[in-house]
């Protein structure tokens, strides 16, 4: 069993606004996660991926149940929608033990910390997601508490102010964070075990995808789990997600079955192309080739173009481009690959930053019409 203390649907970012992905969102909505839960592997046998995470956490968590004590603390870093969550109750299952599930933005003040750690069970999991989002006095007090399982509560305020300290039961602290390097020092070296989430691979793609079409109770053709594998970005919430809308796709205009006609087809409506690119990563590509020669050009300006915060920009496209290699980011500003002309199918002008007649020289010879600075 599991409980939840306010969790966070929001984007993993923060201050992000509120952005429509449609089918390749790596984020989950409150609906979407309760049908995620119906497809989450169970237990490590069945978790498909992470082959190296999954080895090192199965020695962690036997060794603690060995001698009969609560595992160390393990943080997970990663993407979203690479299998943070599901992980988290997967170590709570392993160990037979109670989950709590909170996150980082729930927890505003000191005192809802308090409120979380003095309710757990001995030996109960506490999931943390987007725990670099969690306030300043909560992570201090957090210290104590993976450290000595004690938490320091202030009764008063000014010069009479009294700390208490509060014995808790001991626990397993799970952490999740898109962005590790958010993290405080000393709240990174107070875990036990660091987990780093890759991306999948379109094979571990497949195979989640013919256990979840499993699951749907609907029949799956091999070149369509190989098609819809390739174009989900490696993450296995969207390759579900786009599992879906195939489905959806198949019983509305087809005969049912997932063939690779069918995929295709589902997946060009919902502006999925076959390299997992949506509309707003075509716009951007489109706006830096077209406007601005590949560029180099700044954030800011490249984001009024397309009509989206920079922000959004940045922290929503920009990391699948970059890791595709159709974007590239230089001190002057945003440049397009070569890779990225070709699948656009345009062809580069002379003068562009990583055009073909320059050999794919350094974008710092070239302002392409576009040389905002980088804010």
């Amino acid at each position: 069993m599991y409980h939840s203390h306010d969790e966070a649907d929001g984007p993993a970012s923060g201050g992000v606004p509120p952005y429509e992905r449609g089918a390749v969102s790596p984020e989950a909505g409150a609906d979407e996660r309760q049908i995620e839960g119906a497809l989450r592997p169970r237990g490590l046998d069945e978790f498909v991926g992470q082959e190296r995470v999954r080895e090192q956490l199965s020695l962690v968590l036997r060794s603690a149940q060995r001698r009969n004590r609560a595992p160390d603390h393990i943080l997970m870093s990663g993407g979203p929608g690479l299998g943070k969550t599901t992980l988290a109750m997967i170590i709570a299952a392993e160990l037979g033990a109670p989950l709590r599930i909170t996150s980082g933005p729930a927890i505003e003040r000191s005192g809802d910390l308090a409120a979380v750690l003095s309710t757990l069970q001995e030996g109960e999991v506490l999931f943390l997601d987007e725990i670099h989002r969690m306030a300043r006095p909560a992570e201090e007090m957090l210290y104590v508490a993976m450290e000595d399982f004690r938490v320091d509560v202030v009764v008063g305020k000014g010069p009479g102010a009294t700390a208490i300290p509060l014995e808790i039961a001991p626990f397993t602290l799970v952490g999740a964070t898109t962005r590790a390097g958010m993290l405080p020092a000393p709240l990174r070296d107070r875990f036990g075990f660091t987990a780093h989430m890759d991306f999948y691979s379109p094979q571990e793609l497949e195979l989640i995808l013919h256990r979840s079409a499993g699951l749907l109770g609907v029949p799956l053709e091999e070149d369509a789990a190989r098609e819809i594998a390739g174009r989900s970005r490696g993450t296995p919430r969207i390759a579900n997600r786009l599992l879906r809308r195939v489905r959806d796709y198949a019983e509305v205009r087809g005969d049912g079955r997932m063939s690779l006609a069918t995929a295709r087809a589902a997946l060009e409506l919902y502006e999925v192309d076959e390299l997992g690119l949506d509309r707003l990563d075509r716009a951007i590509l489109d706006v830096l080739m077209n406007r601005f020669r590949g560029g180099p050009v700044g954030l800011s300006t490249l984001a009024v173009s397309v009509g989206e915060e920079a922000e959004t920009v940045e922290v929503v496209a920009e990391p699948f481009l970059v890791r595709s290699g159709f974007l590239a980011r230089t001190p002057r500003g945003r440049v397009a690959t070569p890779q990225a002309w070709a699948h656009m199918g345009l062809t580069p002008p002379p003068d562009a930053a990583f055009g073909a007649a320059n050999g794919g020289s350094s974008p710092g010879g070239s302002s392409g019409g576009g040389g905002a600075v980088v804010p």
